[in-house]
């Protein structure tokens, strides 16, 4: 089957956003019937965990995923389902695979974001000047979990922690 136990998936992602407008938005999915629904929900959802994320191979285990009662009933009631996913012909592995272009895009979508953080983030520790505990803000703290301002001490504190005038000087000439 397409799904990947948890410890040895190579999807770094375990969870997405669901964009309710983005799927609900379709007239296809409208159109479906409540258990087609549920069909269609959850062959997202297991496209998601796939050994290839975004994807599920048409291997004839497609109602099993989607959590039909049989295949018959399956067959018989699909086509407007899978109407909603589009067909990769044969790859490398000689198999067909399914794919939902919106999952698709919020894959990819999320992807990006993911590497985009995880660089930022071992930029920021690894360049020598910032330890890991500054960038989690833990450095520098009063006891009430507050950095102390040593240029304002009779201002008050951001809900961030910072001193209002020190952010008043650094953001006040950007909306000036």
């Amino acid at each position: 089957m397409a799904l990947v136990s948890g410890s040895s998936r190579r999807n770094p992602l375990e969870w997405f956003p669901f964009y309710v407008h983005r799927f609900i938005g379709d007239v296809r999915y409208r159109a479906l019937k409540d258990y087609q629904q549920a069909w269609f929900l959850n062959l997202l959802f297991a496209s998601w965990v796939s050994e290839r994320p975004g994807y599920l191979p048409d291997d004839g285990q497609l109602w099993r995923l989607a959590n039909a009662r049989t295949n018959q009933y399956f067959e018989k009631e699909s086509g407007t389902v899978l109407c909603m996913f589009e067909r990769e012909g044969s790859t490398t592995d000689g198999r067909v695979w399914i794919y939902n272009r919106m999952m698709l895009e919020i894959y990819d979508e999320q992807v990006l974001k993911f590497h985009k953080r995880k660089r930022k983030s071992t930029k920021s520790t690894d360049d020598g000047m910032t330890s890991y505990l500054d960038f989690e803000g833990t450095l520098n703290k009063k006891q009430n979990g507050r950095e102390e301002c040593s240029r304002h001490p009779d201002s008050g504190l951001t809900q961030w922690g910072t001193c209002w005038s020190c952010y008043a000087e650094k953001h006040g000439s950007q909306t000036a």
